[in-house]
Formats: C-alpha cells, structure tokens, sequence
C-alpha cells in the first residue's frame, strides 16, 4: 500500500513537471510569434490551410533545435568580418560581389551559424537586386519575421528562427505567379548545402525536393 503510494506520488510531480516544461516553451514562442508580427504577415501572405503540421519526430532529431549561440567573442573567431557584420549587427553585404547571387546549382541554403534549414534552390530566382532571392522560405516556419523601422522606411526584417541572425529582408515585390514575395538575402549569413550532400550533412528529409 505505502509503496503504491509512494509510486503514484512521484508519477504525479513528474507529470506536473512536464506540463509546467510544456507550458514555458509554449507560451514565450507563442508570445515572440505575435508580438514580431510573424503570425500576422503568416495570415496576410499565406492561406491557412497549407500551414505545416509540427512533426515531433523531426524536431526530436533536428540538431539546430539545441543551438546555443556562443559568446561574443567567439563569434568574431567563428566568423568572417563580413558575416559578423551581416548576422550580428544587422548588415547588408555588398549586391552582385557575394557567393550566392548567381549561384543555379541545386540543393539548400542554411543559417552559417546553427545550420538550420532557411531555403531551397527550388524556390531562388534572379531578381537582379545582386543579391540571393527566394519566393519563399523551405518552410513557413523556418525564419522570424521582425518589423524593421528606419528614419525613411519600414521594413519586414528576416532572421534565422533558432540562431537569431539577420540574413535580410523580405520584400512585395517579387514573381507575382510565385506568390508575390521576394526575400532578399545575405549570401555571408548563409551556407550552401549540395543536394549530393545533403544525406551526409543530415539533411537527408529534404532530399525528395530534387527527385
């Protein structure tokens, strides 16, 4: 009797525990989505139905998910001048003199820092802004959409969803047939993955985008 007890005490706080776990990772993401305007852009850009279901397995495996991003000072060793620049003070590389302006050959473009997944090949096109261009992201929720407010304009800025880099912008006016969007892109935030190698560099679940 007392064992039983003991045993149903311990399932119990163990399962408070990780309804409270649940419910602190919930309620800040959630909080982040609508104060960044990123559900409503979400809303305004996309239809509802062809939102992603969460695919808990994915998750569970995808290594990006655990990114811890270093301190400072390692970032500036990690990093090239250029790509600190870009991803950590919010800057704009120079169009046309980049790596991945012109670039045509066929696999992903990942966050230079964590190496989470942020666009396809399938979906770049040239916009002759001198800069990458995508219609969209590899999926809705690979990237944080954030209001961007100058003296002269307001902007819709893009950041990397778990290492929180700026990687650009995203614009209206780009192929009106492809949805009307143009993200525009630092080619020093990014890393180029090969579609011969996204199996080797675990990538393996975007291969069927190039069968």
């Amino acid at each position: 009797m007392f064992k039983s007890s003991k045993k149903f005490r311990i399932t119990a706080v163990l399962l408070i525990a990780g309804c409270i776990a649940l419910y602190l990772y919930i309620v800040p993401n959630a909080y982040y989505r609508k104060g960044s305007g990123r559900d409503a852009f979400i809303e305004k850009h996309w239809s509802t139905d062809t939102k992603p279901s969460l695919n808990i397995e994915a998750i569970m495996k995808a290594p990006w998910e655990k990114y811890v991003k270093p301190p400072d000072e390692a970032l500036r060793k990690m990093l090239t001048a250029l790509q600190y620049k870009v991803t950590q003070e919010d800057g704009t590389e120079t169009p046309f003199d980049n790596a991945y302006d012109k670039n045509t050959a066929e696999g992903i473009y990942v966050d230079i820092l964590s190496g989470e997944p942020l666009y396809s090949s399938k979906d770049k096109y040239d916009s002759g802004t001198g800069w990458p261009s995508f219609v969209k992201p590899i999926e809705q929720d690979s990237v944080a959409l954030k209001e961007d407010r100058s003296p002269f304009s307001v902007r819709t800025e893009v950041r990397s969803w778990y290492a929180d880099s700026h990687i650009g912008h995203v614009f209206n006016d780009g192929p009106k047939e492809r949805g009307g969007l143009r993200y525009c892109m630092n080619s020093a935030a990014l890393r180029f993955v090969p579609k011969e190698k996204l199996v080797e560099e675990g990538y393996a679940e975007y291969l069927p985008l190039f069968n």
